[in-house]
């Protein structure tokens, strides 16, 4: 199981948020409008998304998922509802308030790692922003997510039965036909993210595509 201390993971969580922000704070009202990778949302939502999560704490998550009967997508759309202001620039300032808080569900602090990276894409990838990300964490947010079931919003399922290879950095996980990409298509992969299946290569890369959309 993935192990990093808080006094790792933060500082990078703080400065993801901090990258979204200048990259968003930009944006056209039709550029907030702009369906995001994450399913269902677009742009505006996975902000109001990120700004909903900053702000659960653990005590507060158990509460909400009773609540939502424990019923995750449920639990996500009402805070989404909560936190998605009147405008862009309601939610802008919502967001610039969240951005060095360290509260979390009960959960793997790599969670935050998870979210972080791959939130940021399903925003940037749609309208064309390019992030070099720190591999290294990508890497840390990878491993999480092979380890974990998607019951708890992990890839372990999706990976199964492949070997998934990073072109970027040393980690090779799994058995069976071999699947290539950098850390990072590869956790937008197993995230369910089906827009990256073009950035995969390897004997294995199209069955895996085809897995995801499933």
């Amino acid at each position: 199981m993935v192990s990093q201390s808080s006094s790792v993971i933060w500082p990078v969580v703080h400065a993801e948020r901090r990258a979204l922000l200048h990259d968003v704070r930009s944006l056209t009202a039709e550029g907030w409008r702009v369906t995001s990778l994450c399913e269902g949302w677009d742009v505006h939502d996975v902000v109001a998304h990120l700004i909903d999560s900053a702000r659960t704490t653990r005590w507060g998550f158990v509460r909400r998922m009773a609540l939502a009967r424990f019923d995750f997508d449920e639990d996500n759309a009402r805070g989404v509802s909560k936190e998605r202001g009147e405008n862009p620039s309601a939610t802008l300032t919502a967001f610039q308030e969240i951005l060095d808080f360290t509260r979390t569900p009960p959960a793997h602090l790599a969670t935050r790692l998870v979210e972080a990276f791959v939130h940021g894409e399903d925003i940037r990838v749609p309208l064309g922003i390019v992030r070099d990300y720190p591999v290294e964490h990508v890497a840390t947010a990878l491993r999480y997510q092979l380890a974990t079931s998607a019951k708890l919003g992990g890839g372990r399922e999706l990976a199964r039965g492949y070997t998934l290879a990073a072109t970027d950095i040393d980690l090779v996980h799994g058995s069976g036909p071999e699947v290539r990409g950098s850390a990072l298509s590869l956790l937008l992969a197993v995230s369910g993210r089906v827009a990256t299946r073009n950035s995969l290569t390897g004997p294995g890369a199209a069955s895996f595509g085809d897995r995801i959309i499933r």
